[in-house]
This record gives C-alpha cells, structure tokens and sequence, in this order.
C-alpha cells in the first residue's frame, strides 16, 4: 500500500523512505490562483517552505517545464489516459475533477516527474482548488511491489473543508466500496497523514497518465474505437490499431482480474470463510452488488440428489456483498434466508441450464416479478434499472448455487465480454465452493462416525458421578482408536473400561468400534475382569493380527466398597483419596496388549472409601514425544489430585494442565469416577428357603422394608414383582437358598439370586397357560429389568423410579 505522509517536518527529514511509501504533497489554491495551504509533503516534494509558499502565486511554485518524452516507461498502462495539463488546472482552464502527470521543475537543475490529482472546493471560504501531487519515480522505484493506491484526503489538514473532504471520498470514486472508503478514512485518523490508494488494475473515475503521453488527438481516436466496441459496431479501418489495442487491453485487464481473484479466494477450506472471500473478490471492481446462494444441503453439509433443480428446491442466501450505504439490503434480502425461485425468473433459468444469464437493464415489469417473491417486502428500488448477470457457481457439472451480480445504473451495463468474464469467476469460485463443501461433508462424517461410536454414558450411575473427555489427535483425521465406556452390572456394580487401539484413522476407528462392542457385551455377562480380557485377546486374534490394543478394565462395587481391576498393557490408574487429597498410580499387573496372545492376565482388588476418584485415561493425554511418559504421569497425579467444584470441573483442570504441552499428537479418552458408594442403611437382604410358603415372606419383608425408607408410594409395583421373581427362583432353585436383596440409591433395585444357571426368557402367555406371566408384568410395571449369570447361577433383577420428594 501506497501512503504520503504529512508527519512533523524534523521526523520526515531524518527518516528514510519505508519501501512501497511515497511523500503525498497536499496544496490548496484560493480564488485568486495563491498559494493558501502548503503542506509539509509539498515542500518535501518541491523543496520550498510553507512560509515562502503561502499567499504566491501556484504557477510561479509548480511551473512546468514540458512534456514527457515518448520513450517513457510504459509499465503502468493500466492507468492509461492522458490527463490534462497541470498548468492549465491551475489557471482554471479545466472542468473538475481532473488528474494527470507533468515534470516540473526542482531546486538546482533536476526535474520532478509528478502525479496529480485536482478536485474543486465549494463553499463559502476562498479556497477554490485542492491539488494533491506525488513523485511518480517515487512510484516506480517500488517496483510494482505496491498493490493499491487511490486519493484520499488527512483530516488533520488546516484548511477549510477537509473534514467534509474525507466524509465525501465515496462520491470523488463512486466504485469504491463503502467498506474500502471506510477503511481509508480510518487509516487516515490513524496515521495523521494523507493516503494514496488505487488498484493497479482498477480504472477510477480520475486517474493520472502512468505511461507515454498522449496527444489530444490520439485520445480521441481511441474514444472513437471504445464507442464503436461498446456498441457492437465494427470499428472503422483508419481506427482499427486502436480498437486492436483497446481490445488486448481488456482481455488482459480481464485476466489480471481473474488472476487477482483466484488468489484472494480459496485460502481455507472454511466453507463460510470461502463464501465471504468469493463475494468480497468481485465487489467493487466488477460490480457494486452481490448476492450468493447455496443449495440447502450444500450449506448443511449433506449429499444431495443427482438431477436438475427444479422450483421446489430451496436455495439459502448466504452473502450479500454491496457498495450501497450500510443496511440498506440486510432487512430486504437478510443473509440466512431460504427460499425457491419460480420458472419464470432469471434465476431459475441460470440454475437448471447451468448458463449465466445477461440482463442488460432490469425492467419495471422484470423488477416487479422479482419483487413478488418477497412478501412484505419491496425490493423494486434495488434492482429496477440495474444491469444484471447471474452466474451459476457449478463443480463437476452439479450446480451448487449461484451469484447475483448488479451494477449501479450509473455503470456500463453488462456486455457478453463480461458474460464469458463472470462465468470464468463463477466456475474457479464453484470449484473452491465444492472444495470446502467437500471438507466439511467429510468433517461432518467423521464427527457423526466418532460421536456412534462414543458412548453416552449418564453422569450418575448407582454409587458414582462419572465424567468424560475426549480429544481428537488432529484436525484432519477426528475419529480415530480411543475408546472409555461405563457398563451397568447387576448388584449396583458399574464396570469402567478405557482403551486404546493403536493407530489413527478408519480403520482404527473400526477395530476399536468391534472391541468397545465385545466389552459390553462380556461386561453384561459380568465375566471376571482377568477372563474378560482373555476373551477379548482371543477375539483380537481371530479378527486378525494387523492391529493390537491396550485396555483396563475396573469393576466398581459400591456396597463392597471394592475396585477389580486388570490391565492389557495400559498405562496404570490414578486414585485420589477423598481422605486426605493424595493421589496416587495404583501397582496393577501390566500384562500384554491385546492382540499379543498367549499372555496370562491378572486382576487386582483395591479398597475405596466414599468419595474417592478413579481416575483412568489414554496415553495420549500423558505422553509426549521426546519426553518420559513419568513426567506426564507425575502431572495427572498432580493435577487430578486438585480439589475441584465438580466432577467437569476436575476433567478440565486436568485436560488444561496436560493438553498445553507441545507436541501432543494422539488421540485422548479420559473418564473420572466419584466413588460415592453406598451406604449399609440403603441395603437390605434376606435369605428365603426353597419353599414356596416363602414368597408370602418376600411380599411382606419388601413392604415392611418399603415403608421404612418412606417408599410407600412403591410398595404395591414392588411387592408384586417381587413376589414373580422369588416364585420363579423357588420353583428352579436346586439347593442353595434364594437371596432377594433391596437397594435405595439413585433408583430402587430388586435384586433375586438363585442357583440355576438357565436365564429366564420374556413369553407371550396365552389365556389359558399357567406359566409365563411373571416376566411380563416385571416389563410392564419396572422401569428397567435385566438377568445375568453368577458363578453360583443367575440374578434377575429390575428398578423402579424413587418418587420426588
């Protein structure tokens, strides 16, 4: 970026000139022709002081001393148009506002090739001319380095009218954006000091003459052959140089312009951020309003249907890019609204042919049918006596959306060179478009498969609070081998598994879907943690030797206030004792990992207290590489061992205190157990002979029992169903007692123990059958019911809801 500066005289003398900075000298001219403001740019520029140039005459300070020779550097032909003379500006021969290049003389015997721009003060003071000039071999020496430069005004100027100067920069180049305008205007509050800032491919409405000097008459010839292209017409023999070279000169400002674009757009595969870049790269330079719209499921990520749209299909209106003043579209066409467009509309026509659509100028009937779509609302004067151009944005032959592309009335319609230019826009922002909604269709899959496969485990299961975490390795790749599960068991237990397949991606993700799968379903046969993970190791093998996984395996018994535990080759737990806060790594056998086969597994029982915390976890939260893993675990020791407000609240901590050293790169599953237990009031048990006189005892025990605890709103569901399940026991038992037990915590579970080990099946009980039924009123009448097998035989129990207190 270009910029002048008008900073303190001293500071400007001494410091060097910044690379891509050029002096901006700022000159005010009164009625009279005098000199009235002489900023200190200018005399850095013509090298007279404000004292000696304020009240002299502006031509005897800016004389010119001829044209520019014809062998002049033509490299910023883009800024082609011979502006008018400078002296002739300051005499006041000219209409304003005017631009153009002039060598003047400096002090001693150099020259100064100069850049100026002159705009006309009105109002009552007697400043009648405002000149802004810069050293165009200041320019040049950049090197085309510099990407915009553009007239501005520094409100710190001290002459009449400046600050009304800078509110009117949009009007001086009405095709900046207001956006554009806003940023120059506080760059110069900023800075303090005057700003130039054009595009070099932009054309403004007043541009100095960058390349060799042109004669009048040339001008005019070109003018000429620009009238005759425009209009379609052929251009005449005598100016057909002049149309060639107009013509090379637009398709190479087309191409810059494409070129410009397809760097500014695409630079995230963000589907929002791209939707914005897309919009903003067309506005101002190739029109003043544009609107993007989307399929429906393009925004939502989703696949859709092979075909043509058609009018039912539902298009979201994701952007709205404009130079109007602000707030102007957003309550008429606010961005986020969805909606389908008739057949008889341009826009239709441009989504099902997949062709842009030219409107040379939308009519008072075309502005009105546009209109009818929007209810309550009258778009009529944004649109009517625009020019229009929609341009489908389109990837692998699939329309994805479209653009809304209009120009102000003031501004050459749209012609088929900018038809084949918006198309070419169009199909490099479609590919960027499908891109993105590409990457975020696959983020999405990804998220959906990972989130199935991690279980929704409840924060309260029968004597503990429970709390997870897990974190993806990387961005690109979020599911990946880790996995923690809880898994209720009979006689209030709860089985707590984390475990790691090694490895990333789908596939690990699938292996580790299989074993989380097999654990469950071992846990539900409540198989001891030791023969748990030889099963699973057995089944590792048969599903192949590609893959092997740690795991550790703990089963909670609050009413024994008991841990079980065996571990596949993970790294050990962290207890934290509610006692005295201390925590510590429990000394588990490692064993192998699963998947080895052939290693002999061991469990391990370990004593809690009510209100100590399990804490268990992946390597990837302690391990990082070139470091030793027992610093990691010296750190969740440390940080799990932090009190805490709540059970989200310990997760954190930890997370924080581990997850902010570099170079983390696995996945992490963590979950953290409160060990509330349960407290001996809460159970109840008795032990009932195998004589059916004994289920008259069971009734009565549970209600007595009920009642006790102030359930008695309980009593009638759960005497019946206890009464089914110890007739059942009764009737299969072979000799051991039957044990019916209680237990108040979260839930009432009924729990009745036998010695048969065939589990009792749910049946449909015809009218006449004398058996069958027991089952089904336990279903209908529990809120959850469940059987399982024992080393002794088998437990059947259910749970009833407490009422609230």
């Amino acid at each position: 970026m270009d910029r002048g500066t008008d900073r303190a005289e001293q500071g400007a003398a001494t410091e060097p000139a910044e690379p891509g900075r050029v002096p901006l000298a700022v000159v005010v001219v009164d009625r009279d022709g005098l000199v009235s403001h002489w900023s200190r740019g200018a005399r850095r520029l013509f090298g007279t002081p404000k004292e000696e140039a304020i009240g002299r005459t502006a031509l005897d300070l800016l004389p010119v001393s001829g044209a520019l020779p014809e062998e002049q550097d033509t490299s910023y032909d883009a800024f082609d148009g011979l502006g008018p003379d400078l002296e002739s500006s300051l005499g006041g021969g000219l209409s304003y506002p005017a631009a153009g290049r002039a060598r003047l003389s400096a002090p001693g015997d150099g020259r100064v090739d100069v850049l100026w721009w002159a705009y006309p003060l009105v109002g009552p003071g007697p400043e009648r001319l405002l000149v802004l000039a810069a050293d165009a071999d200041g320019l040049r020496a950049g090197d085309g380095t510099f990407e915009r430069i553009a007239p501005g005004f520094a409100l710190h100027t001290d002459f009449p009218g400046a600050e009304e100067l800078a509110r009117r920069l949009p009007e001086i180049m009405p095709s900046m954006s207001v956006g554009e305008s806003a940023r120059i205007v506080g760059q110069i509050l900023e800075l303090g000091y005057p700003v130039l800032e054009f595009s070099q491919n932009d054309r403004v409405p007043v541009t100095p003459d960058w390349g060799v000097a042109r004669r009048a008459e040339r001008k005019a010839r070109r003018e000429r052959a620009a009238r005759a292209l425009a209009a379609g017409e052929p251009v005449p023999e005598e100016l057909r140089d002049e149309g060639e070279d107009l013509e090379y000169a637009a398709v190479r400002e087309r191409l810059e312009f494409l070129n410009e674009v397809s760097g500014r757009i695409g630079t995230s595969l963000d589907l929002s951020r791209t939707i914005i870049e897309v919009s903003r790269a067309v506005v101002p330079r190739f029109t003043d309003v544009a609107g993007t719209y989307l399929r429906e499921q393009v925004v939502a990520g989703e696949e859709f249907a092979d075909g043509v749209p058609d009018t039912t299909t539902m298009w979201h209106r994701v952007a709205v890019e404009h130079t109007d003043e602000p707030g102007r579209w957003d309550d008429v066409v606010p961005v986020g609204e969805a909606m389908p467009f008739p057949a008889h509309t341009p826009f239709f026509q441009c989504m099902t042919s997949g062709e842009p659509v030219l409107v040379p100028r939308i009519s008072e009937e075309m502005g009105h049918a546009i209109a009818a779509q929007f209810e309550k609302r009258d778009i009529r004067p944004l649109i009517t006596g625009r020019s229009m151009l929609v341009v489908p944005l389109k990837a692998r032959n699939v329309v994805l959306g479209f653009m809304i592309l209009l120009r102000h009335p003031e501004r050459p319609v749209f012609n088929d060179m900018d038809r084949v230019t918006g198309a070419e826009l169009a199909a490099r922002a479609g590919l960027v478009l499908d891109n993105a909604r590409m990457y975020t269709f696959q983020e999405n899959v990804a998220e959906t498969l990972q989130d199935s496969m991690l279980p929704h485990i409840p924060p309260r299961m029968a004597g503990c609070d429970i709390a997870t975490r897990y974190l993806p390795g990387t961005l690109l790749g979020r599911v990946g081998g880790d996995w923690f599960d809880a898994v209720k068991l009979h006689g209030g237990r709860t089985a707590f598994v984390v475990g790691d397949v090694m490895g990333h991606g789908l596939n690990s993700a699938a292996m580790m879907g299989q074993l989380r799968t097999a654990v469950q379903t071992m846990a539900g046969l409540d198989l001891p943690p030791a023969q748990l993970l030889r099963n699973l190791d057995d089944l590792a093998q048969r599903l192949g030797d590609t893959y092997l996984a740690t795991c550790l395996y703990a089963v909670y018994d609050p009413i024994a206030s008991e841990l079980h535990l065996a571990n596949a080759g993970h790294i050990p737990p962290v207890l934290v004792r509610a006692g005295d806060g201390r925590s510590e790594l429990l000394d588990l056998p490692t064993g192998a990992p699963i998947g080895v086969g052939g290693v002999p597994f061991e469990a391990v029982r370990v004593r809690v207290e009510p209100g100590d915390r399990l804490v268990m976890c992946t390597d990837g939260l302690v391990e990082v590489r070139g470091e030793d893993i027992g610093v990691g675990l010296a750190t969740l020791c440390e940080s799990a061992a932090h009190p805490a407000a709540s059970m989200d609240d310990a997760c954190d901590t930890i997370i924080r205190a581990l997850n902010t050293r570099g170079g983390r790169k696995d996945d992490v599953a963590l979950l953290m157990a409160r060990l509330n237990g349960i407290e001996p009031d809460d159970v109840a048990e008795w032990r009932l002979a195998l004589d059916p006189a004994e289920v008259g005892r069971a009734r009565a025990a549970v209600r007595e029992q009920l009642h006790e605890w102030g359930l008695a709103k309980l009593v009638a569901p759960a005497e019946l169903m206890a009464g089914e399940l110890v007739t059942n026991a009764v009737r299969h038992s072979h000799a051991r007692p039957v044990e019916l037990r209680l237990v108040r915590g979260d839930t009432l579970l009924c729990e009745v123990d036998d010695d048969d080990h065939e589990l009792p099946t749910l049946l449909n009980a015809g009218p006449l059958d004398e058996a069958g039924r027991g089952l089904r009123v336990v279903s209908t009448l529990s809120r959850e019911w469940g059987t399982s097998r024992t080393t002794a035989g088998k437990t059947v129990w259910f749970e009833l809801t407490l009422p609230r207190r």
